[in-house]
């Protein structure tokens, strides 16, 4: 800093040389700055393009196909009413098609009856758990000094069935996402199923409609860890419980495992939305409604229309707009059209979809705010209770994430890149003991990833199979692959396999993330909102509505007024009963090749197809419009405050850690359980993937057979970590220490015996494998080998 007297001159004025240089940086620095925005403006173009082009791509290939799907029905209509003899012949098909249209949507105005009636005895029961099978009450979070409306449920087996107490107990978590709980378990092939046919026992975490007075979201946080503690009680021979979460439930367990490191086994989260503001640029339209509709401040002001609760139907509408011709249209002609078979499976779903739930207005407002706006849970800044901050790398248990590519409320995105974004590499995974197991599926919806009786069968029965030999796997990051393989007798096996992954696999997802800049304005943005709404509006709004205000805007919410009115209670409804039971009597169903049939599903098919179109369009002008909102200039300087990300570690300062310096400290100490798992990793990082049925033997060798199984799983678990960070960091000296380990020749002959039984038969060994294992034979100065070890040498010794 100068002094008064360098800066004027003797005239009094500011020294023009100086003032020269200051407004030549002046200028220099804007002129940086305005290539930066140009720069910034050119990569807004650059989205906004890419976005245009994919949705018209996608809109001309996939219209353009139905379109010529629909001329060919419309040619085989034509021919179709072209075959008909005379103009008696198309009369008699005409009356033949208006009774048994006639008969269908007497039908079908009857099945939405006892839907409503379904619905009307399910809201005065209170929306009970929709789960198929039985149950008690374990628990209670109503009687807990945090009290909430969650409840510990014990499934019941089946007759049939049978459970152990040792084995490792299952407990479900369901999505409070405006729905009830029991899509976990609400058919026989279900999550629930799967675990019960293996013998395990089975928990399940429910809810009730309203909350708890005064209930924040971390009184839930504590109440599904003393459900956990109190399962663990319960099976104290057993390994801790398995927690699987769906949906909402999956962000929900993260929380619970976060906050209790200690607490749980390996965690399950299937299309849970964790980093919300990622997703693919030409899709995943949902991330963008809170810059298009608005932030926090909506919920809000909902909760206090309902007089501080926030009623889930307000979400079950947001679901069903997301996809309008599915679940208002086509939803309801396929049960026109399929009158006389459809109500079962019908009634089935729209139990659990027709069960609106209530949250207390700090819950919804954490949600949004924490995580669907604010993106806070993956930056490391939400705090689930006043000085408590969250941090998913205080997770121990594995984890194993489940996504799907045909998922349009989760995408793949939002399930994974939490992972990125909280570790700095997969080297970090490894130094921190942590596994992590991703899967993605190519097709299948949301709701099929916990309803599908197809994915039951499959990706939970092999996940639930993979869950008891996880903890043998090596820390570090793996995607889990399903192979089909159909065996000569017709029956269809699955070979499932571990394959090493790295960060970039995951971004690879993700395109390059700058499309996720504009989502820190609006962060800001809803702040601000929230804000503004809560000096200036709540307080009018709280003055003005009553309980009985309240009450009504539920009664009266679509989602639920649609319902009531079809009941049998209504008196101009109440008829269709005995209309119903006469057609069933009578029932004349048309000829499967009347051509009427034929255009009304030509009909069906267009209307679906125009609201298809429509729907498209609103997503591409909603994606247009929020990068034309929030990716301009202001927009990027009014989200700067808000886009700093996580700070992760550089590779030096990971090497620096002190569980890699003790662990490298470490190398040459140790025996024969030391050197044995020194050497299954070596070879696991040799092949960069892992076979189930080799991790299978691996376990079995480390769970049942001396000196492994007397270490207990903690001790077996810090011995994995530690020898995975030695081969990790110093791979050649990891191999070159091994007879500092086993010292004595008979150590040495069966250290060598168990690591060759693991990778199974020489045929099957790839070069890498035989070349390792040759190399652990020569530093330990033992003889070639030739021949397979096909039995457990520990088991047998």
């Amino acid at each position: 800093m100068v002094s008064v007297y360098e800066l004027f001159n003797a005239a009094g004025t500011l020294q023009p040389a100086q003032a020269q240089r200051d407004v030549f940086d002046k200028v220099n620095g804007g002129l940086h700055q305005g290539m930066a925005e140009l720069s910034a403006n050119a990569e807004t173009g650059k989205i906004q393009s890419a976005a245009l082009e994919r949705h018209s791509r996608r809109m001309l290939a996939e219209h353009s196909e139905r379109a010529r799907h629909q001329l060919e029905d419309l040619l085989a209509l034509v021919e179709k009413m072209g075959a008909v003899s005379a103009p008696t012949g198309m009369a008699e098909q005409w009356a033949e098609y208006v009774r048994d249209c006639s008969e269908r949507a007497i039908l079908a105005a009857d099945i939405l009856r006892k839907r409503a009636d379904i619905f009307l005895e399910h809201e005065a029961a209170g929306c009970p758990p929709v789960l198929v099978y039985d149950y008690e009450l374990v628990m209670d979070g109503a009687d807990l000094p945090h009290p909430s409306n969650y409840m510990l449920l014990k499934i019941t087996p089946p007759e049939g069935v049978e459970v152990h107490d040792w084995k490792r107990p299952y407990i479900i978590i369901d999505p409070r996402a405006g729905h009830g709980p029991g899509i976990g378990g609400f058919k026989s092939d279900s999550q629930v199923g799967v675990a019960l046919a293996g013998g395990h026992p089975v928990y399940f975490v429910a809810f009730r409609r309203e909350p708890a007075e005064g209930q924040y979201l971390s009184f839930v946080t504590r109440s599904e860890a003393a459900f956990v503690r109190e399962v663990m009680r319960r099976h104290p021979d057993a390994a801790k419980p398995i927690i699987t979460g769906n949906c909402q439930g999956g962000w929900a367990t993260l929380l619970l495992a976060a906050t209790n490191p200690d607490l749980t086994g390996p965690i399950v989260i299937n299309g849970a939305p964790v980093a919300t503001w990622s997703g693919k640029v030409g899709d995943n339209p949902m991330r963008y409604n809170a810059g298009v509709l608005g932030g926090t401040w909506v919920p809000m002001f909902l909760s206090d229309l309902g007089g501080g609760l926030f009623d889930g139907a307000h979400l079950v509408q947001n679901f069903e707009l997301l996809n309008p011709s599915r679940t208002l249209f086509r939803k309801y002609t396929d049960l026109f059209r399929d009158a006389d078979t459809a109500e079962p499976a019908f009634l089935e779903f729209e139990r659990w979809w027709g069960g609106f739930f209530l949250l207390n207005e700090p819950e919804i407002h954490w949600i949004v705010e924490q995580l669907f706006v604010g993106n806070r849970l993956v930056k490391n800044e939400a705090r689930i209770e006043p000085g408590r901050p969250v941090d998913l790398k205080a997770i121990r248990a594995p984890i194993i994430v489940f996504a799907s590519h045909g998922d349009n409320i989760t995408p793949p995105q939002q399930a994974l890149n939490w992972i990125v974004q909280t570790y700095a590499d997969e080297q970090e995974i490894r130094i921190r003991g942590q596994r992590i197991i991703y899967m993605v599926h190519e097709k299948v919806g949301h709701l099929g990833i916990f309803v599908s009786s197809k994915i039951a069968k499959r990706e939970h029965t092999e996940v639930a199979s993979t869950l008891k030999t996880i903890e043998a796997l090596a820390p570090g990051l793996y995607e889990m692959t399903i192979d089909d393989i159909v065996e000569e007798d017709g029956e269809t096996h699955f070979v499932v396999g571990f394959s090493e992954r790295q960060m970039a696999d995951i971004r690879s997802l993700s395109e390059d993330m700058q499309d996720e800049r504009p989502f820190a304005a609006v962060a800001r943005n809803s702040e601000v909102q929230a804000q503004l709404y809560d000096a200036l509006v709540r307080p009018f709004m709280k003055a003005a509505i009553t309980k009985s205000a309240a009450e009504a805007s539920r009664v009266l919410h679509p989602q639920r007024l649609s319902r009531a009115m079809m009941a049998s209670r209504n008196p101009l409804v109440a008829p269709i009963e005995a209309l119903a039971g006469h057609v069933v009597e009578n029932r004349a169903k048309a000829d499967p090749a009347n051509p009427f049939l034929a255009a009304e599903a030509f009909w069906v098919q267009g209307v679906e197809q125009a609201i298809d179109m429509w729907r498209d369009t609103r997503d591409m002008m909603t994606e247009m419009s929020f990068y034309a909102l929030w990716s301009n200039p202001w927009g990027r300087n009014f989200g700067s405050t808000h886009e700093t990300r996580r700070t992760l570690k550089n590779p030096q300062e990971l090497r620096n850690l002190p569980e890699v310096t003790q662990a490298l400290f470490n190398m040459r100490r140790g025996g024969f359980a030391e050197a044995v798992i020194r050497m299954l990793i070596l070879l696991a990082e040799n092949r960069g993937a892992v076979r189930r049925d080799r991790l299978e033997r691996a376990s079995r060798l480390l769970t049942k057979d001396e000196p492994f199984k007397s270490l207990g799983a903690e001790r077996r678990a810090m011995i994995i970590q530690e020898q995975t960070l030695i081969v990790t960091y110093e791979p050649e000296e990891a191999i070159a220490s091994l007879p500092d380990l086993l010292t004595t020749q008979p150590e040495r002959e069966t250290a060598l015996l168990v690591v060759r039984f693991v990778p199974g038969a020489i045929s099957e060994m790839s070069p890498q494998t035989l070349h390792l294992l040759e190399r652990f034979h020569k530093v330990l100065g033992q003889p070639e080998f030739t021949s397979d070890v096909t039995e457990d040498p520990l088991a047998i010794a």
